[in-house]
């Protein structure tokens, strides 16, 4: 019972830290981009030779807001009305997101993790949200295995684009340099099933399975190679 507690409470340190991360990455990039988007407005409204306030009537838009949007005072400014700032001055505002970093993680990936930590031999030092690469990059390995080899692992409590996993798998192992990588899965009949149906495309990149895996992560031995294991 002592230990299920301990393991619970790392889990929980271990997800409010990622939350923490998470929150204050997204911080910095909201003020980038009011920098960004504010600057590019006040540039285009002078070279169109427009005084705010003449441009705020002409767009429908209180000169206080656009002053305060061009001078980055406005810390939650209306997608509604920066589109039509943006329009106004001959401009689209576009807006996309892109997967960078690892997301805030639920408590069955959490559990995932920890069901791997427990099975490993003590030779092995485990990292969680290991970065793949130097700064810049973003993407980070949900653990990385250290010992008698190294070992980058993405962990998946439900499978679905299994082709888009592969490829990220790939990418990241290419950028960090890790020799081996580990796909870990929740054992659930959709997992079970979705493996079953591409196990062979998977195979090019994740050749070994959960038994051989393991043994060898239970021995204190390095894998025979990238694999899938599924607890």
């Amino acid at each position: 019972m002592v230990v299920k507690a301990r393991g619970s409470a790392r889990g929980h340190d271990e997800q409010m830290a990622s939350i923490e991360r998470a929150r204050d990455r997204g911080i910095r990039q909201a003020a980038d981009l009011r920098q960004v988007v504010g600057r590019e407005l006040l540039d285009a409204r002078r070279s169109a030779g427009l005084s705010q306030r003449h441009f705020a009537r002409a767009a429908r838009l209180s000169q206080s807001r656009v002053s305060r949007t061009e001078r980055l005072e406005d810390p939650a400014p209306r997608i509604d009305e920066l589109a039509t700032h943006c329009a106004a001055l001959g401009l689209r505002l576009v807006i996309k997101v892109y997967p960078e970093g690892s997301p805030v993680r639920d408590a069955g990936h959490l559990r995932l993790l920890q069901a791997l930590r427990a099975a490993i031999h003590g030779s092995y030092r485990w990292q969680s949200e290991v970065p793949v690469a130097g700064p810049g990059d973003l993407r980070a390995w949900d653990a990385v295995l250290d010992g008698p080899a190294r070992i980058g692992v993405d962990a998946e409590t439900r499978l679905h684009d299994v082709q888009q996993v592969q490829r990220r798998t790939e990418l990241k192992r290419r950028d960090s340099g890790v020799p081996h990588v580990l796909l870990l899965v929740t054992s659930s009949h959709h997992n079970r099933r979705v493996l079953r149906e591409h196990r062979a495309a998977l195979a090019s990149t994740f050749p070994f399975d959960t038994g051989q895996i393991l043994r060898a992560l239970r021995a204190g031995s390095a894998p025979p190679g990238n694999g899938i294991v599924v607890l």
